[in-house]
């Protein structure tokens, strides 16, 4: 279902590639390339084929020549609307795998051998605060990406040069490979730090950035068609690149992208500008070239194994393995919710209907370095990603996909906005959206926000247990929790879809200046016994709301499974 055209690494600072942007542990190489691999199938049930990272073809472009504007005409985000539109309505060919059969050849370690010259960057030798290095093709990346340099609305391709890239002890003769080779991806790195990246573009549309934490975690995606489907996800590709040529001083650069799939083409414009946080303004225009069933806008992919509310995979020693840890909503009449991530046994899909959303992401809340113990990957330092968009989205929801996982090596974590309105061949869908990279998100709710959600068995402590009851632990700080008086009294309202609520509780929890909100639920038995329940709970006082709203959901165990626990001196 999900596949990551990422690779596993490329530098030896922080790493850019699917997972190896988020893994700098040291490890065998081989071991890389297997983890690489098994990424490339998800069994959930139905086995979801991969969809080849392609580029474009057509009359308009093929693998030798690039999407250009004509003899002296000047290159503009109108003019790559008009050329995306073009191509939609044009047959679509792939041209994955049209590479030397010495690319094709490599295993990982070789891979790794080929690097970038950073003396090659381009912007190196200019007043510029960015410089741009190239990914090769090779391993997985085997689809010719085409880049292009622009100034001054004048579009220069920047053709491949074997001399820019050092091959180490990989075989690979770069005097021998074609000069129309092309490119696999790219990636930028800021003033501040001319070792480390800072965004990267690398495989089908992923792209990913950091904050002043300079850690990479989960990445983006220009556009996601038909995931969690019971056929093939698709996976456009970003088939041709321009890289804008900064102007001196300036902290923002621009990059545009034409995207190629069977489905749909499309036209990217990104402003850049690297900080706390790394913010990009998105520009989209979309052109299907048939109906899509699911359509899915700012799509983010992250991994979410094990952390304080979901144990089932427990056996590591790390108490919690995950790059984000909850999808945040702020809806369009203004409520926050907060819905922490779960690796579910099965599949579990779930869509959250809005309308004109404000904002939505996948964050990484927990930023404490003990809870990870994690000092080869640091999951506290992982970003968040806020999607804010601009304009009206007009009705939809915000969708959320969570894949069983058993290694962490395995992005297993979806989320997206699909538009309601059905998708179909001729239109043109027009969407732009702010995204904000790093440690905190750039809005927030001024009410209490979840800061932990902890789950276990339920019941009485030193009594036994007479039936199975699941214990719900939801932690609020922040907001006007800490300006409450003695006298207020603080309610926990609690919603479930089916089962029974008992011993619930709200009370002050003087470590973080907030409150517990705790309950058990009692999970209904017979045929609706494994039925995925949906749970809501937030903090009022007066009737009137101290909190965002916590949503969850929770599948019970098969009645057969439910363990009481109760220790033998119970009676």
């Amino acid at each position: 279902m999900h596949h990551h055209c990422f690779s596993e690494s490329m530098t030896d600072s922080n790493l850019v590639g699917a997972q190896a942007m988020r893994k700098s542990r040291k490890t065998k190489a081989s071991s890389h390339f297997q983890r690489l691999a098994s990424r490339s199938l998800l069994a959930v049930g139905v086995l979801f084929s991969l969809t080849a990272c392609a580029a474009p073809s057509s009359d308009l472009a093929s693998s030798s020549s690039a999407a250009q504007p004509q003899k002296g005409e000047k290159f503009s985000y109108a003019w790559l609307k008009g050329y995306a539109r073009q191509l939609a309505t044009k047959p679509y060919e792939s041209h994955q795998g049209e590479m030397p059969e010495s690319l094709k050849g490599l295993d990982w370690d070789d891979y790794q051998e080929i690097q970038f010259n950073k003396d090659a960057a381009l912007w190196k030798d200019e007043k510029s605060e960015f410089r741009t290095g190239l990914f090769h093709l090779g391993l997985g990346f085997d689809t010719p990406i085409h880049m292009n340099e622009l100034e001054n609305g004048q579009s220069t391709p920047i053709p491949y040069m074997p001399s820019e890239f050092n091959y180490g002890k990989s075989k690979v003769k770069g005097e021998d490979l074609p000069k129309d080779l092309g490119f696999a991806g790219f990636r930028m790195q800021f003033a501040t730090d001319w070792q480390r990246d800072v965004v990267a573009f690398l495989g089908a549309s992923y792209f990913r950035a950091v904050g002043s934490e300079m850690q990479y975690g989960l990445s983006a995606r220009g556009l996601a068609i038909d995931t969690a489907m019971p056929h093939p996800e698709e996976f456009p590709v970003f088939t041709d690149f321009w890289l804008e040529k900064p102007k001196p001083g300036s902290d923002v650069v621009t990059v545009y992208a034409l995207m190629d799939s069977p489905s749909v083409t499309g036209a990217y414009r990104f402003d850049m500008s690297p900080g706390e946080p790394f913010k990009m303004k998105v520009d989209s225009a979309i052109y299907p070239r048939k109906s899509v069933e699911r359509l899915g806008v700012a799509p983010m992919t992250s991994m979410f194994m094990v952390g304080e509310n979901d144990r089932r995979t427990n056996y590591d020693w790390r108490a919690e393995i995950h790059d984000s840890d909850g999808l945040a909503m702020q809806t369009g009449n203004g409520e926050w919710i907060w819905r922490p991530l779960s690796n579910p046994a099965n599949l579990q899909f779930n869509a959250y209907s809005d309308e004109n959303p404000k904002g939505f992401g996948l964050l990484q809340r927990d930023r404490n370095f003990d809870h990870y113990q994690d000092d080869g990957v640091f999951y506290e330092k992982r970003p968040s990603l806020w999607i804010e968009p601009i304009g009206n989205w007009g009705k939809g929801s915000v969708q959320l996909v969570e894949i069983p996982t058993l290694d962490e090596t395995f992005d297993n974590i979806v989320a997206f906005w699909n538009p309601e309105a059905p998708v179909k061949a001729g239109q043109e869908l027009l969407y732009s959206y702010n995204m904000y990279w790093g440690s905190h998100p750039p809005v927030q709710s001024n009410r209490a926000r979840v800061v932990d959600t902890f789950t276990g068995i339920g019941g009485v402590i030193g009594k036994k247990r007479q039936y199975y009851s699941k214990r719900f632990v939801v932690d609020f700080a922040g907001g006007s929790l800490a300006m409450l008086g003695q006298d207020t009294k603080v309610k926990a309202v609690i919603t479930s879809s089916d089962g029974r609520v008992e011993i619930e509780s709200a009370r002050p929890l003087h470590s973080i200046d907030g409150y517990r909100a705790m309950f058990d639920l009692v999970p209904p038995s017979g045929k609706d016994a494994t039925k995925p329940i949906n749970l809501r709970v937030y903090l009022e006082a007066n009737g009137q709301p101290l909190s965002e709203t916590w949503q969850y959901q929770w599948t019970p165990p098969a009645e057969k499974d439910r363990e009481l626990h109760n220790a033998g001196h119970l009676k």
